[in-house]
């Protein structure tokens, strides 16, 4: 059986998620308490339903401290669990509400004069526990036709103790709040500022052999590798079961993109025993 566990910040995405995952033949259920989650599994395994996604979030009270130890329980009876934890910053939600006008979902537990702002603190340290476990995504500034191919990627992969994720960014978007590595390749030399170049992509082979003219590119990229291959491990007495790794250039779109392409290709055809499933995602380019 395959689970999915969607979770994170109201106004997320996780509607989006769930019409995603709802698409891809998955059976759906919202803001499900989490103490119920595994009568209802065993039923719907009965009756021979084999892939279910589950929403749940802060709403759902005290109870949700509880998932790290019923993934686990899952875990052990052999049972396939994805977590998947949608993130974005604090303006992006404040803003997402103002312009809905709707509730907080949190206003019922905090008080109807909670502010939006007090609502979103109060809900990320509630779910702060279960960011662990998860897949993390970071929506903020994301399409939706991009997190909908994000989902699908995640919850699809091979199920592994470790899932690596390759994520391209750009700094002057901001960095990513789901990164737990962030490398900087800002060092190299810039196709953005070769107006043929301008337009494409790290992609894109005119800006591969541009980046790789710059001699720099194969020791960073090189670096990189050699950090990741030697830290990665250490990981799994954390109890973590995605790593993402951000590579942040000015744009997004040429030098960060090449460099984690790079990086994805390498540990696909190299594997690190501890890692069995790499994805790559670029957010400056996916839109």
């Amino acid at each position: 059986m395959k689970v999915v566990l969607v979770t994170g910040l109201s106004g997320s995405g996780k509607s989006v998620a769930i019409r995603a995952l709802e698409d891809a033949d998955f059976y759906c259920i919202d803001n499900l308490p989490p103490s119920f989650i595994p009568q209802v599994l065993k039923r719907l395994e009965a009756d021979g339903i084999l892939r279910v996604a589950v929403a749940a979030d802060a709403r759902t009270g005290r109870d949700i401290v509880d998932v790290p130890h019923m993934v686990a329980g899952l875990r052990e009876h052999g049972t396939d669990v994805r977590v998947l934890f949608l993130n974005a910053d604090d303006e992006t939600l404040v803003t997402r509400y103002s312009e809905t006008r709707r509730r907080h979902p949190m206003s019922a537990r905090l008080g109807e004069q909670a502010t939006v702002q007090e609502c979103v603190a109060a809900e990320r340290e509630a779910l702060e526990p279960l960011r662990a476990l998860a897949s993390c995504i970071d929506t903020t500034g994301l399409l939706p036709n991009a997190l909908r191919r994000w989902v699908l990627e995640t919850v699809e992969s091979k199920s592994a103790r470790i899932t690596l994720v390759f994520e391209t960014f750009g700094f002057k978007k901001g960095l990513p709040t789901d990164a737990d590595l962030v490398f900087d390749v800002r060092c190299l030399t810039n196709p953005y500022y070769d107006k043929s170049l301008r337009p494409l992509t790290g992609q894109d082979t005119p800006v591969q052999e541009f980046i790789q003219a710059d001699e720099r590119s194969s020791a960073l990229i090189a670096d990189i590798e050699q950090y990741l291959r030697k830290w990665l491990p250490a990981y799994l007495n954390e109890q973590r079961s995605y790593i993402t790794v951000a590579i942040g250039c000015t744009g997004g779109q040429h030098r960060s993109v090449y460099v984690a392409e790079m990086l994805s290709k390498a540990f696909t055809t190299q594997p690190l025993a501890e890692v069995e499933s790499v994805l790559l995602r670029h957010r400056s380019i996916s839109q």
